[in-house]
């Protein structure tokens, strides 16, 4: 767990007040500060943990469908299909503690992300030009947004956006790859053949949420920038496809809707993993897919309006008549 509620207004402060490059320096000896399109050091502040405070996953290994029972119906998790490749299935339990997976699926290295603050849940081609990277949890954020670093050049990546914003890669955009997150009993009943990600060896209390009700509260943690507008809540989920967000709220009315030129469809059955202290008995949140004119996944992320309007402050709100 980052911090606790009781804490957030004291660490704010301490984190803005040693925000600067100098001070990072030392726990970052090889990350070349001097290149970023962060404008304000402000911006970014310590969630709490150190740097790998938070352990990524390497090498995850998986098991079938039916060799994993302890999962609940409606807990969430990130689905992966790649066309050729057996399905995969990312519980949110252990990203939840873990944040990233560097995994490969069909030859292709990727990033399963999940920012539990942002609610952003992201996967990566961890491939770019030439090179292959394999990313770790900073303990940075920014706009109450995780900051990724690769381990190779030691750049700091911004998970909801997928760009390097400090060091040598900044500027540098990962390709998103289609995936969505969905109840447990959604995916198992569509791939009965299967895979899902075995339990980490780690001693976390997988199945249990840390930031209870975190997704019933009036503002975000550790976060300072602007609200979003229409009077959406800051906290209210979107479903964001490029540079455009759709209120949840506004698709679970219409459980399907078809405009410029993309189908988003919603049905019942996932847990929030951001509301009751046991991820799988959370409120209703839904499953969520989001597809081209000819019926192709395309990459989208469910992530509250928040973080939207700080990453897309001139992002198109899909709000309706």
């Amino acid at each position: 767990m980052r911090l606790i509620p009781t804490l957030a207004a004291f660490c704010t402060t301490a984190s803005m007040a040693v925000a600067s490059p100098e001070f990072w320096s030392f726990e970052w000896p090889n990350t070349d500060f001097e290149t970023t399109t962060v404008e304000s050091w402000v911006e970014i502040m310590s969630g709490g943990p150190p740097k790998d405070g938070i352990p990524a996953i390497d090498d995850p290994t998986f098991v079938t469908v039916a060799e994993k029972p302890d999962l609940t119906p409606r807990e969430p998790v990130i689905t992966l299909e790649i066309e050729g490749e057996v399905p995969r299935a990312y519980p949110i339990r252990y990203l939840t503690w873990h944040e990233i997976v560097n995994d490969v699926v069909g030859g292709i290295p990727v990033a399963v992300t999940f920012c539990p603050l942002c609610n952003s849940g992201i996967t990566f081609d961890r491939r770019i030009a030439d090179r292959t990277l394999s990313f770790g949890v900073s303990g940075k954020l920014r706009f109450s947004d995780m900051i990724m670093y690769d381990r190779e050049t030691e750049s700091w990546w911004q998970q909801a956006i997928g760009e390097a914003i400090v060091g040598d890669l900044t500027g540098t955009e990962l390709v998103s790859l289609p995936s969505w997150m969905e109840s447990w009993e959604a995916f198992s009943t569509r791939n009965p053949d299967g895979l899902v990600m075995e339990q980490p060896a780690f001693n976390r209390d997988y199945g249990a949420n840390p930031y209870v009700q975190y997704d019933s509260s009036n503002r975000p943690f550790l976060y300072s920038g602007e609200m979003p507008p229409h009077d959406i809540p800051a906290l209210a989920r979107v479903v964001r496809v490029g540079d455009q967000a759709w209120p949840l709220t506004r698709l679970v009315e219409a459980e399907s809707l078809s405009e410029v030129g993309v189908t988003l469809t919603w049905s019942q059955g996932q847990a929030s993993a951001l509301d009751t202290a046991d991820i799988g008995a959370g409120k209703e949140v839904g499953n969520v897919r989001v597809r081209d004119a000819e019926g192709n996944d395309l990459p989208h992320d469910v992530m509250f309006a928040f973080a939207f309007h700080a990453f897309w402050p001139e992002g198109t709100w899909m709000i309706g008549n």
